[in-house]
């Protein structure tokens, strides 16, 4: 695995019961868990590998509020105020830094785009704002680019993905969660139409409530309890370069390259362009993804490959005795693409030449579970109670992770809501017209 997580020392023992089982060990599930143990919910957590080894560890480390969906702004504003006192919250150092994040704008296409989005900003009161021309290469260090103008939300900021998951299950153990690595939940049992307990790999937990953050891979574990999540897997290829001490502070995105500035000195970087495997989930949720296939086709390549028939296996259907997918894939590690990363590598180059000469030092993809709508899915689930499902977050799962956590944790032990969930509501998908994708962001 070419990304380095900080180590996580885990609870040996599974528990008979618990109030609160979290299924799934990332950003989402982590906070969830320190959210719970804050409130005193006896809280168990299962991982069915290691902490924050999939997306929540691969990702770009962006904590934005700029530019997101308006339906999702009043939880990125939440999740950015937990950032920023996360650290003395569980102890540890997850990376936080506000440096500002900046929306690079080639040609007035572009720049009227991000205008358009500005009316957003200000009824939540982001401090989003355009800047034009030398403002741009003034902000960007080391550019040799002349840009028209870029969107820029100083109040944003970055954390490390490789740690920042760690800190947050660290910090709701201190809280009293027990948390469990390679220990990959099965299914639930009901008892009365209800939620009454998980199945593990290592045993039964009794619980009234199963909270399912699991990223990628929820959809599946939703299809065998019955209950139909419209989710994709999307890959995005992503390097790392070693230390440079003239490149940019702010973390920057623009056309064919992104980047941010690692706690390391070394700078995280990507295309941006993410491929998207032909699966039989595919064909199942085609209809329900042609909107943002049509909306974001430029930057989606199609691909059919392995992915196809492991897949296909797991679609079989396994029963809670039986070794379950979740054991036998412990850990989503594809390959880069190389060709994105060679193009995001010139792109840096041509950009930014103080780059030329300094190496690259690793490189590696992730999985991202998208929606229809590129909307999370956080909310209960009518025809099984006691489910609660947080997942979906279609590559902003990093940084709104503790909001989400929070209103996951609100909505597992009935407290008074953080925001309001109805934008994330699991039933959407069965509403029409159908969900879109908020247009122009």
């Amino acid at each position: 695995m070419p990304i380095e997580l900080d180590p996580f020392v885990a609870d040996e023992s599974l528990p008979t019961s618990a109030d609160v089982v979290v299924v799934g060990g990332g950003i989402i599930g982590a906070s969830t868990a320190l959210f719970l143990a804050e409130r005193g919910a006896d809280t168990l957590l299962c991982e069915k590998g290691q902490i924050s080894a999939e997306q929540s560890g691969r990702n770009w480390g962006w904590c934005r509020s700029m530019g997101r969906d308006p339906r999702e702004l009043p939880l990125v504003m939440e999740s950015l105020k937990l950032w920023r006192t996360m650290n003395e919250r569980v102890g540890a150092e997850t990376g936080f830094r506000q440096c500002g994040t900046l929306y690079l704008c080639p040609d007035e296409a572009s720049l009227r785009k991000r205008e358009a989005w500005l009316p957003h900003a200000r009824q939540y009161g982001v401090d989003s704002r355009i800047l034009r021309g030398r403002e741009v290469n003034r902000l960007l260090e080391g550019s040799a680019s002349t840009w028209l103008g870029a969107l820029h939300t100083p109040s944003d900021g970055v954390a490390e993905p490789q740690k920042a998951t760690t800190a947050i299950a660290h910090g709701a153990r201190r809280r009293g969660a027990k948390v469990l690595t390679r220990c990959a939940v099965r299914g639930i049992e009901t008892s009365g139409g209800r939620v009454s307990g998980v199945v593990t790999e290592k045993g039964r937990v009794s619980c009234r409530t199963a909270v399912l953050a699991g990223g990628a891979w929820s959809s599946l574990f939703c299809r065998y309890l019955g209950v139909r999540l419209p989710q994709l897997k999307v890959l995005a290829s992503v390097l790392r370069t070693a230390p440079l001490e003239d490149g940019p502070s702010t973390a920057a995105w623009g056309p064919g390259l992104a980047l941010r500035k690692r706690l390391d000195g070394g700078y995280t970087v990507s295309h941006g362009s993410v491929v998207a495997n032909i699966v039989l989930d595919s064909f199942r949720y085609f209809t329900d993804f042609l909107p943002v296939l049509r909306m974001e086709w430029q930057g989606i390549s199609l691909r059919l490959g392995a992915q196809f028939l492991q897949e296909w296996q797991f679609g079989r259907g396994w029963t809670l005795d039986d070794v379950s997918p979740f054991e036998k894939v412990r850990t989503l590690d594809p390959p880069p693409v190389n060709d994105d990363l060679r193009r995001a590598r010139g792109e840096l180059e041509r950009a930014f030449p103080v780059f030329q000469g300094v190496p690259t030092v690793a490189s590696w993809a992730g999985l991202i579970d998208a929606t229809p709508d590129l909307l999370p899915v956080i909310s209960g689930v009518a025809r099984l109670p006691g489910l609660v499902i947080s997942t979906g977050y279609s590559g902003h799962g990093f940084g709104i992770g503790p909001g989400a956590g929070k209103l996951t944790a609100d909505l597992a032990t009935n407290a008074a809501l953080v925001v309001d969930p109805s934008p994330f509501r699991l039933s959407r998908f069965e509403e029409r017209p159908r969900p879109r994708p908020q247009a122009g962001l």
